[in-house]
């Protein structure tokens, strides 16, 4: 009798554990602050920035040709999916791996070029070796390749990097990954609203 209810009782704990933590914890961005600065050259700390509002966040560099502005994409997609539904809570952030081209005004002619509402979304840069320690702190990756100079003498040179949609909760907590790229909005909508519904 006492062996079935232990079971029974571990059964109960089980599904509650599994019922409270929908979406699997996986890292505290809280741990450690990083100075920033906006798409108006101000001054910003991340994640303070963020910390009170759901967060979409994604990996971007402006002169990619293609996975970067798929994901800002889909980013923007996910912002209107959300609006349609009444969720507008919900602050959408893209971070520049390379600081050393995408200065505040252009984050901002890029930001203005794709029509991305300033009310909700932040666009960030900031010194190389601060973006760096950030994006380790997401696992991604951002490796330069062979550098050129053109015709005007400007330095051009394209990136690899990983391909990152990143949620995370009103705590400042990592809490999935996505492929920026490939996001299905459907998926990341559903996981926005299980975050409200932990709140």
């Amino acid at each position: 009798m006492n062996k079935l209810l232990l079971t029974t009782l571990s059964v109960i704990l089980l599904l509650s554990i599994s019922c409270n933590e929908k979406l699997p914890l996986d890292k505290d961005l809280t741990k450690k602050s990083y100075n920033l600065i906006n798409q108006d050259g101000d001054e910003v700390v991340f994640p303070e920035i963020i910390i009170g509002h759901i967060t979409v966040m994604g990996f971007i560099y402006t002169n990619c040709p293609d996975i970067c502005p798929m994901t800002t994409h889909n980013i923007y997609l996910t912002e209107k999916q959300l609006k349609e539904e009444g969720i507008e809570n919900v602050k959408f952030v893209a971070l520049s791996f390379d600081p050393d081209r995408d200065s505040p005004e252009v984050l901002k002619k890029f930001a203005a070029i794709r029509d991305l509402d300033f009310k909700s979304w932040t666009l960030l840069t900031g010194e190389i070796t601060t973006v760096n320690e950030l994006l380790k702190r997401f696992d991604v990756k951002a490796i330069k390749t062979d550098e050129s100079i053109d015709e005007d003498s400007n330095l051009e040179y394209s990136m690899m990097h990983t391909d990152r949609i990143s949620l995370i909760d009103k705590n400042g907590r990592l809490r999935k990954n996505y492929k920026g790229s490939t996001l299905k909005i459907e998926e990341i909508v559903k996981d926005i609203k299980t975050l409200e519904d932990l709140r």
